[in-house]
Protein backbone atom coordinates (compact mmCIF):
# COMPACT_ATOMS: atom_id res chain seq x y z
CA UNK A 1 0.00 0.00 0.00
CA UNK A 2 1.04 3.27 -0.93
CA UNK A 3 0.01 6.61 0.96
CA UNK A 4 2.09 9.29 -1.12
CA UNK A 5 4.57 9.37 -3.66
CA UNK A 6 6.94 12.06 -4.67
CA UNK A 7 9.82 12.49 -7.19
CA UNK A 8 12.29 10.90 -4.45
CA UNK A 9 10.28 8.75 -1.92
CA UNK A 10 7.29 6.84 -1.21
CA UNK A 11 5.57 6.11 2.12
CA UNK A 12 4.77 2.65 2.58
CA UNK A 13 2.64 0.49 4.73
CA UNK A 14 5.84 -0.75 6.98
CA UNK A 15 6.61 -4.62 6.59
CA UNK A 16 9.27 -6.97 7.54
CA UNK A 17 11.36 -6.12 4.17
CA UNK A 18 12.06 -3.24 6.29
CA UNK A 19 13.36 -4.36 9.67
CA UNK A 20 16.87 -5.12 9.35
CA UNK A 21 17.03 -1.29 8.08
CA UNK A 22 14.96 0.54 10.76
CA UNK A 23 17.39 -1.58 13.08
CA UNK A 24 20.50 0.03 11.49
CA UNK A 25 18.78 3.34 11.74
CA UNK A 26 17.78 2.95 15.54
CA UNK A 27 21.26 1.66 16.22
CA UNK A 28 22.81 4.93 14.94
CA UNK A 29 24.24 7.26 17.76
CA UNK A 30 23.56 10.12 16.30
CA UNK A 31 19.95 9.74 14.78
CA UNK A 32 18.98 8.44 17.98
CA UNK A 33 20.89 10.93 20.35
CA UNK A 34 16.98 12.68 21.49
CA UNK A 35 15.86 9.38 22.98
CA UNK A 36 19.20 8.90 25.01
CA UNK A 37 21.33 6.95 22.11
CA UNK A 38 20.57 3.99 19.96
CA UNK A 39 18.44 1.08 20.75
CA UNK A 40 19.58 -2.52 20.85
CA UNK A 41 17.89 -5.01 18.41
CA UNK A 42 15.84 -6.01 20.65
CA UNK A 43 14.12 -2.67 21.74
CA UNK A 44 14.90 -2.06 18.19
CA UNK A 45 12.50 -5.14 17.34
CA UNK A 46 10.06 -4.11 19.87
CA UNK A 47 9.59 -1.04 18.74
CA UNK A 48 9.07 -2.30 14.71
CA UNK A 49 6.78 -4.74 15.98
CA UNK A 50 4.50 -2.12 17.88
CA UNK A 51 4.07 -0.09 14.96
CA UNK A 52 3.29 -3.41 12.51
CA UNK A 53 0.81 -4.44 14.94
CA UNK A 54 -0.84 -1.07 15.26
CA UNK A 55 -1.57 -1.08 11.63
CA UNK A 56 -3.28 -4.41 12.05
CA UNK A 57 -5.10 -3.67 15.24
CA UNK A 58 -5.95 0.34 14.57
CA UNK A 59 -5.41 0.75 10.48
CA UNK A 60 -3.02 3.35 11.22
CA UNK A 61 1.09 3.53 12.36
CA UNK A 62 4.30 4.87 10.91
CA UNK A 63 4.96 4.93 7.11
CA UNK A 64 8.15 3.30 5.83
CA UNK A 65 9.99 6.61 3.63
CA UNK A 66 11.50 4.31 1.22
CA UNK A 67 13.36 5.90 -2.71
CA UNK A 68 12.50 5.29 -5.95
CA UNK A 69 14.27 1.95 -5.60
CA UNK A 70 12.91 0.63 -2.32
CA UNK A 71 15.83 1.70 0.09
CA UNK A 72 14.32 2.26 3.45
CA UNK A 73 15.21 6.05 4.74
CA UNK A 74 13.13 6.12 7.46
CA UNK A 75 9.74 6.26 8.73
CA UNK A 76 7.04 9.16 9.22
CA UNK A 77 3.16 9.03 10.32
CA UNK A 78 0.47 8.74 12.71
CA UNK A 79 0.67 6.79 16.31
CA UNK A 80 -2.85 6.10 18.67
CA UNK A 81 -1.23 6.17 22.11
CA UNK A 82 -3.34 4.33 24.82
CA UNK A 83 -0.78 5.26 27.68
CA UNK A 84 -3.42 6.76 30.40
CA UNK A 85 -0.14 7.36 32.35
CA UNK A 86 1.17 9.41 29.54
CA UNK A 87 1.00 12.72 30.68
CA UNK A 88 -1.14 13.77 27.18
CA UNK A 89 -3.69 10.83 28.26
CA UNK A 90 -5.13 9.00 24.78
CA UNK A 91 -3.92 10.63 21.70
CA UNK A 92 -2.88 10.65 18.12
CA UNK A 93 0.59 12.12 17.78
CA UNK A 94 2.64 12.18 14.36
CA UNK A 95 6.27 11.45 14.10
CA UNK A 96 9.10 10.78 11.83
CA UNK A 97 12.59 9.74 11.94
CA UNK A 98 15.27 9.27 8.93
CA UNK A 99 18.47 7.73 8.63
CA UNK A 100 21.43 10.67 9.06
CA UNK A 101 21.94 9.83 4.72
CA UNK A 102 18.67 11.45 4.07
CA UNK A 103 18.58 14.11 6.65
CA UNK A 104 18.68 18.05 5.03
CA UNK A 105 16.59 16.91 1.71
CA UNK A 106 13.12 17.98 3.21
CA UNK A 107 11.72 14.27 3.61
CA UNK A 108 10.56 15.14 7.43
CA UNK A 109 8.63 17.88 6.30
CA UNK A 110 7.25 16.40 3.16
CA UNK A 111 6.48 12.98 4.05
CA UNK A 112 4.67 14.04 7.37
CA UNK A 113 2.50 16.62 5.01
CA UNK A 114 0.99 13.39 3.15
CA UNK A 115 0.87 11.55 6.53
CA UNK A 116 -0.95 14.28 8.16
CA UNK A 117 -3.06 14.69 5.03
CA UNK A 118 -3.70 10.80 5.27
CA UNK A 119 -4.58 10.84 8.66
CA UNK A 120 -7.34 13.22 8.87
CA UNK A 121 -9.54 10.94 6.40
CA UNK A 122 -8.43 7.84 8.71
CA UNK A 123 -9.03 9.02 12.17
CA UNK A 124 -11.80 10.95 14.66
CA UNK A 125 -9.81 12.91 16.47
CA UNK A 126 -9.81 17.09 16.45
CA UNK A 127 -6.10 17.20 17.05
CA UNK A 128 -2.97 15.47 16.29
CA UNK A 129 0.11 16.00 18.43
CA UNK A 130 3.77 16.08 17.99
CA UNK A 131 6.52 16.53 20.59
CA UNK A 132 10.52 16.68 20.46
CA UNK A 133 13.22 17.20 23.04
CA UNK A 134 14.33 20.97 23.42
CA UNK A 135 17.36 20.26 21.93
CA UNK A 136 16.18 18.43 18.37
CA UNK A 137 15.80 21.60 16.73
CA UNK A 138 15.31 19.76 13.35
CA UNK A 139 12.11 18.49 14.47
CA UNK A 140 11.06 21.58 16.03
CA UNK A 141 11.66 23.30 12.31
CA UNK A 142 9.79 20.17 10.24
CA UNK A 143 7.01 21.05 13.00
CA UNK A 144 6.93 24.93 12.40
CA UNK A 145 6.72 24.01 8.43
CA UNK A 146 3.95 21.47 8.99
CA UNK A 147 1.80 24.85 10.85
CA UNK A 148 1.94 23.06 13.64
CA UNK A 149 1.14 25.25 16.61
CA UNK A 150 3.25 25.52 19.41
CA UNK A 151 1.54 24.10 22.77
CA UNK A 152 3.84 25.55 25.67
CA UNK A 153 1.18 24.62 28.49
CA UNK A 154 1.21 20.65 27.49
CA UNK A 155 5.05 20.22 27.71
CA UNK A 156 6.19 17.41 29.76
CA UNK A 157 8.52 15.31 31.36
CA UNK A 158 7.83 11.38 30.83
CA UNK A 159 9.62 8.49 32.11
CA UNK A 160 10.99 6.21 29.09
CA UNK A 161 12.86 3.18 28.88
CA UNK A 162 16.72 5.12 28.98
CA UNK A 163 15.46 7.45 31.68
CA UNK A 164 13.19 10.68 31.77
CA UNK A 165 13.03 12.57 29.01
CA UNK A 166 11.39 15.92 28.61
CA UNK A 167 9.11 16.82 25.46
CA UNK A 168 8.04 20.05 23.77
CA UNK A 169 5.12 19.59 22.28
CA UNK A 170 2.89 20.93 19.45
CA UNK A 171 -0.69 20.31 18.26
CA UNK A 172 -2.47 19.97 14.77
CA UNK A 173 -6.00 21.40 14.59
CA UNK A 174 -8.40 19.52 12.28
CA UNK A 175 -8.77 21.58 8.85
Amino acid sequence: MIVGRSADFNLRKLNDSHRNAFAVMQSDAEVMADLGGPFDRAASDEKFDRYCEAWNDLGISRWAVVDANEQFLGYCGMMFRTDPQHPLGSHHEIGWRFCRRAWGRGLATRSAEQALTHAWTVINSKIIWSYTAADNLRSQAVMNRLGLKRAEDRDFTARYPKGDWSGLVWVAARP
